[in-house]
């Protein structure tokens, strides 16, 4: 996975995937679910998280309370100790990561408390999800972190 080649590749199609995205909140919800889906399976067939691993190395989940009771659980200290030692708030008010990359992805692009994982990362990259309709400007936003997303966005693009 070249990733200079994917964010040159990405930066380069944002405008246009964000019109077309844009574009599509006013198609049939069920039609523009199927579709993503669709898509989501077979391009996850081509495309392996593992040699990739940009979400991990660029952005941050948002951890809910669950998520920072979760993972305070798996390392078997208080959610307090944990928001001290990896969170802070954003500006929206949400627990992110102190720094990127991850500080649980390891060098074999493997996460390291997969288990227990937040449910951001579970979800991601929301390609599945139902209602597309109602997530496409986080999709957008995808597009610039995730090779999936950019190939998921551009084959949409020939069959809607």
């Amino acid at each position: 996975m070249d990733l200079n080649k994917f964010r040159e590749e990405s930066k380069n199609r944002s405008k246009q995937n964000k019109k077309f995205l844009s574009s599509l909140k006013n198609k049939n919800p069920r039609l523009l679910d199927d579709g993503f889906h669709q898509l989501h399976d077979e391009v996850f067939e081509e495309i392996d998280c593992l040699e990739c691993a940009n979400c991990c190395k660029t952005t941050s989940p948002i951890f809910r309370d669950k998520d920072i009771e979760r993972l305070a659980s798996h390392f078997r200290i208080k959610p307090g100790e944990f928001i001290e030692k990896y969170l802070h708030l954003d500006s929206d008010n949400d627990y992110v990561l102190n720094s990127a990359p991850c500080p649980f992805l390891g060098v074999d692009n493997y996460c390291t408390v997969y288990e227990a994982r937040p449910k951001a990362c579970r979800e991601y990259p929301h390609t599945d999800r139902k209602k597309m309709t109602g997530i496409l400007s986080l999709t957008y936003k995808n597009t610039l972190v995730c090779p999936a997303v950019l190939e998921i966005v551009e084959r949409i693009k020939k069959i809607l």
